[in-house]
């Protein structure tokens, strides 16, 4: 029984073996989110940690127990980013010295933060395209040096770390909460969380989300082992994982099969860039991708929610990471937009004569559409000229009307289908 790995009491265990170096974070009300579903939300705020997301506790809970050979030898880890962060904050604290291999994907704000961080006691190892790459580099370095691999999710001592969100929660809250919302990437939070609520609290329901492009879990359980995703979409890098752990995932599938209520539902990239701005100008609160997945799960524009909960009932959210970087907002927002149905892009060919783009503003256009990108090129074809015009609508709902008047519009023109690779281009 892999239970016996984490019981509830090695998180407690953990949970004092990380006090004083852990945040406390707090629970604070989620009353956009509570309207929205009709329920009680909150959120759990792993954003307010020093490395600004819930991976400390696992890296420091795993570090804070090598033996005294096991220190000097030095550690490595393989990180997106928010892992490699906790290493880094752990091995300044503890004066252990550490390599850290991270994808090349990995935003520059996360980089420079392990490297601040971590001080001295820190060398970054920039290596593949995916975490899994990061971590295949990770291991043979710990087998040719000698130095201790500290696992981002899939070891009993990082799992015990991570679920000390759901007893903090419980403490926090006064009583256990009806529905408990968790990310996941490679299943650490989730594992931690059902092995201690498990044993302490059966009754709390609790929702993985996972994103769209990266749902290794749940591939994992319908396999009836851990599988590799033959490709994954990294745009959530703090969740993009190819393959969930071993142990992660059995913990989760044997308190399934012991009868706790536990299920993953997958939320798409767009609905998560969606929820980060609604975060951001509703709650004052700046989340990464990874951060914004579980609350993406309830809220993340217009559309219905993915997750759903009973009215009334308790709900905690988890926000898991704060590291975002702005130069990423400008894509942030046209994917939301993208998903929300307000964007659209169209290859135009005017004919080549005056007034053509005057009559296509005022014929084709509604009142509220904009156009937010025109690329048009005169060729040596004296009768048309091809253009590629994006246009935002001022509501989802004003898309029919834009193509009946493109329909009837003498002016040729080819919607870009959101599923080619053009237009994947583009976003």
């Amino acid at each position: 029984m892999l239970s016996t790995l984490v019981p509830a009491v090695a998180v407690e265990e953990a949970a004092a073996r990380i006090d004083g170096v852990v945040t406390r974070t707090p629970l604070h009300p989620a009353p956009r989110l509570g309207e929205r579903v009709g329920a009680d939300v909150w959120f759990k705020r792993e954003d307010l940690q020093p490395v600004r997301s819930y991976k400390l506790r696992g890296a420091y809970h795993f570090v804070s127990q090598l033996a005294p050979e096991q220190r000097a030898a030095g550690v490595v880890c393989a990180s997106a980013g928010n892992h490699g962060q906790g290493v880094a904050h752990a091995c300044r604290e503890l004066g252990i010295r550490a390599r850290i291999f991270v994808p090349s994907t990995t935003p520059r704000q996360k980089r420079d933060r392990m490297l601040s961080l971590g001080g001295e006691a820190v060398e970054l190892v920039v290596t593949g395209d995916t975490y899994d790459e990061a971590a295949g580099a990770a291991a043979v370095e710990a087998t040719v040096t000698g130095a201790t691999l500290v696992p981002a999710f899939d070891d009993p001592r990082t799992i015990a770390g991570q679920g000390t969100v759901a007893l903090e929660i419980v403490e926090q809250l006064g009583r256990a909460p009806d529905v408990l919302v968790v990310p996941v990437g490679g299943g650490g939070m989730i594992a931690g969380c059902v092995a201690w609520l498990r044993e302490r609290h059966p009754r709390t329901r609790v929702v993985g989300v996972e994103p769209a492009g990266a749902a290794c879990l749940a591939a994992a359980l319908a396999a009836g082992e851990p599988v590799t995703l033959p490709a994954i979409d990294t745009f959530v890098d703090g969740a993009a994982v190819r393959r969930a752990g071993e142990t992660t995932y059995g913990l989760v599938r044997e308190a399934r099969e012991s009868g706790m209520s536990i299920e993953l539902v997958q939320v798409p990239e767009g609905k998560i860039c969606t929820e980060m701005l609604d975060l951001y100008q509703v709650d004052g609160i700046i989340a990464e991708p990874a951060g914004a997945l579980a609350a993406a799960a309830l809220g993340g524009g217009e559309r219905e929610a993915i997750a759903q909960v009973a009215p009334g009932e308790t709900v905690v959210v988890i926000v898991s990471g704060g590291n975002n970087d702005v130069s990423r907002y400008s894509e942030i927002v046209e994917r939301s937009l993208v998903y929300e149905g307000r964007k659209h892009y169209f290859l135009v060919s005017f004919p080549q004569e005056p007034g053509a783009l005057r009559r296509f503003l005022d014929e084709v256009l509604g009142p509220e559409d904009d156009i937010t990108l025109f690329e048009y090129v005169k060729r040596s074809n004296r009768e048309i000229g091809p253009a590629l015009v994006g246009v935002e609508l001022g509501r989802p709902g004003d898309l029919p009307g834009l193509l009946r008047r493109l329909e009837e519009s003498p002016i040729r023109v080819e919607r870009v289908d959101p599923d080619s690779p053009f237009y994947r281009f583009l976003v």
